[in-house]
């Protein structure tokens, strides 16, 4: 595990922990092929944390209906949601550090097929 602080070689890409270190930083996981039990645990903890999420979102959603919830009941929902949030955008910034580069030139969609608009011109 790194922390940006701590240097890794120029052109690696780190798959940022969906954790912090104890100081409250960052953790990074050097790349490997995926199947690493750190790798295997970040991803069972997104998981976890998405499901949560989603979770909590249902129960918000029923308590806001309600229309019956108290001051101290909201704000410890939106401290609740808040550290969800914060839990699936480092998820999300996570996954879309390690997708592959976009290429503008490329008029192509994954899998090889034609863009939409290259396959109506071609009609």
């Amino acid at each position: 595990m790194f922390t940006k602080s701590s240097g890794t070689p120029a052109g690696t890409a780190l798959r940022l922990l969906p954790w912090s270190g104890p100081d409250g930083k960052p953790c990074y996981l050097a790349p490997g092929d995926g199947y690493s039990p750190l790798s295997r645990r970040a991803d069972e903890v997104e998981a976890l944390q998405l499901s949560m999420g989603a979770q909590l979102l249902a129960h918000a959603c029923a308590l806001l209906d309600d229309g019956k919830a108290s001051a101290g009941e909201l704000r410890f929902l939106a401290a609740r949601l808040t550290e969800a949030l914060r839990d699936v955008l480092r998820v999300a910034e996570s996954r879309g550090e390690r997708l592959p580069a976009y290429d503008d030139g490329d008029d192509t969609e994954p899998g090889g097929h034609p863009a939409p608009s290259e396959a109506a011109e071609s009609s």
